[in-house]
C-alpha cells in the first residue's frame, strides 16, 4: 500500500482523537470555565453538528481545488480549531474552536476516501479506505485514553495542544506523501450534485445512518449500563472502551479486506450479525465477562460496515464521488445523533439502561433491509452481463464498467 495512506491515517488519528477525547475531559473543562456539565456537552453536540454541515459545504467549496491541496487546507483548519480550543479564554471561544475543527472532519474523510481509493488498483479500493480509517480506530484505542490521561494529569489544554501537533504532523504528511494530481480531479458543483440523482446514493447514506447509528444507540449510554447494570466501577469503563476500540480496529481491517472480494455479502453479514449482537447485549450486559466480549464484538461488527459502505457510495457516484463521499461521512454523525436521541427516549420512558441496545438492533436490522434493497436494485438496473464492480476482481470487469 502507498505511503500516502500513512499520511491520511495520521490525519484520521488526530481527527478521531479530538472528536472523542472531549468526553474524557469534560468535567475538567466545565470546571475551568465554571459551566454545568450539560452546558459543556455543547462541545460534543456542536462538534457533531459541525461535521454534518461542514462535510458537504467545504467539499462543494473545494470543487475547483485539487484534492491534495484541499486535504492540506482541511488539516490546517483542524490545527487552527484545536489550537483555539487549547488557548481559549472563555467557553464561547472553546466552542468556536471545536466547531472550526469539526468542519474539517467530514470533508477530510470524504475526500480522503476518494484519494485513498485512487492510489490503488480497483480490486484493493476498500482495503485502502479501511487503512485510512485505521487512524480513526486506533484513536479510540490509544489516542482517546492517552489524551484523557494527559488531560487529567497535566490539564485539558495540554491535551488539545497535543492534538493540534498531530494535525501538523498530518498536514506535513499529506504535503510530502500524497502525490500531486496528474490531471484535473474535481468537476463543477453541478456535476457533484448530479450524483444525488442516483437513488442508490441516498439508500447508501440511509444505510450509514441506520447501521452505525445502531452502534451508537448502545455506546452512548455505555457508562451507566456498565456501572448500574453490569456492576463495573466507573474507572473500568475506560478499559472497556479500549476493548470497544480494539474491536473497531480489527473490524475495520476485516471489513476492508472482504469488501474487496464480495462487497454486498460482506455488508449483509456485518449488518445482520451486528443486529444480533446488539440484541444479545441486552442479556449479556448482566455479566461482566460476557458484556466485555459483546462490547468488543459490537465494535468489530459496527466498523466492519464502514469500508464497504464508503466504497458502495464511491461506486454509485463514480462520475462525481467527492461530495457523495463527504456527505456519507456526515451521515455517520447524523446517525450518531439520531440514535443517541432514540436511546435517551427509551431510557426516559423507564425501560432501563439496556433498552438502547434493542433500539440499536432495530436500526441495524433496518440497515440490513436497505442493503438487500440496494443489491436488488443494482441487479435490476445494471446492463446484462455486467459484473458488479464492488464484488468482483478488476480483471473480470469490462473497462467501460470501471469508469
Amino acid at each position: 500500500m502507498p505511503l500516502a495512506l500513512l499520511a491520511l491515517a495520521i490525519g484520521a488519528f488526530g481527527i478521531g482523537t479530538t472528536e472523542f477525547v472531549i468526553m474524557g475531559v469534560l468535567p475538567e473543562v466545565a470546571g475551568d470555565f465554571d459551566v454545568s456539565i450539560p452546558t459543556a456537552g455543547w462541545l460534543v453536540s456542536g462538534y457533531a453538528l459541525g461535521v454534518v454541515l461542514g462535510a458537504p459545504l467545504l467539499t462543494v467549496l473545494g470543487t475547483k481545488v485539487s484534492r491534495k491541496k484541499m486535504l492540506m487546507f482541511l488539516m490546517g483548519l483542524f490545527v487552527v480549531g484545536n489550537t483555539l480550543s487549547a488557548f481559549a479564554p472563555t467557553f464561547g471561544v472553546m466552542l468556536a474552536g471545536r466547531v472550526i475543527a469539526s468542519l474539517a472532519h467530514g470533508a477530510f474523510f470524504g475526500i480522503g476516501s476518494v484519494v485513498a481509493a485512487g492510489l490503488v488498483a480497483p480490486e484493493k479500493k476498500a482495503s485502502a479506505i479501511s487503512l485510512m480509517f485505521t487512524g480513526l480506530t486506533v484513536a479510540n484505542v490509544v489516542g482517546v485514553p492517552l489524551g484523557t490521561y494527559i488531560g487529567q494529569a497535566a490539564g485539558w489544554r495540554v491535551t488539545f495542544t497535543a492534538v493540534a501537533a498531530l494535525g501538523i504532523a498530518g498536514l506535513v504528511g499529506v504535503a510530502k506523501l500524497v502525490p500531486e494530481p496528474g490531471r484535473p480531479e474535481s468537476g463543477t458543483i453541478r456535476t457533484e450534485f448530479a450524483a444525488f440523482r442516483n437513488v442508490q446514493v441516498w439508500i447508501a447514506m440511509a444505510m450509514t445512518v441506520l447501521g452505525f447509528g445502531g452502534v451508537f444507540a448502545a455506546i452512548t449510554y455505555i457508562t451507566p449500563m456498565m456501572t448500574e447494570v453490569t456492576g463495573y466501577s466507573a474507572g473500568a469503563v475506560t478499559w472497556l472502551l479500549v476493548l470497544f476500540g480494539a474491536g473497531m480496529f480489527l473490524g475495520n481491517l476485516v471489513g476492508g479486506r472482504f469488501a474487496d472480494r464480495a462487497l454486498m455479502p460482506m455488508l449483509f453479514t456485518a449488518l445482520g450479525s451486528l443486529s444480533l449482537a446488539l440484541l444479545l447485549f441486552t442479556a449479556t450486559a448482566h455479566n461482566k465477562v460476557l458484556a466485555a466480549l459483546t462490547l468488543t464484538l459490537i465494535g468489530a461488527l459496527g466498523f466492519a460496515t464502514v469500508p464497504p459502505l464508503q466504497k458502495w457510495v464511491l461506486d454509485q457516484a463514480s462520475a462525481a464521488p467527492t461530495l457523495a463521499s463527504a456527505a456519507n461521512i456526515g451521515a455517520f454523525n447524523l446517525g450518531n445523533a439520531l440514535s443517541a436521541w432514540l436511546g435517551g427516549l427509551v431510557i426516559s420512558a423507564g425501560l432501563g439502561y439496556t433498552a438502547p441496545s434493542w433500539v440499536g438492533a432495530l436500526l441495524a436490522g433496518s440497515a440490513l433491509l436497505l442493503s438487500l434493497l440496494a443489491a436488488f436494485l443494482d441487479r435490476r438496473t445494471r446492463p446484462a452481463g455486467r459484473v458488479v464492480a464492488a464484488s468482483a476482481p478488476a480483471e473480470h470487469i469490462p473497462a467501460a464498467a470501471r469508469h
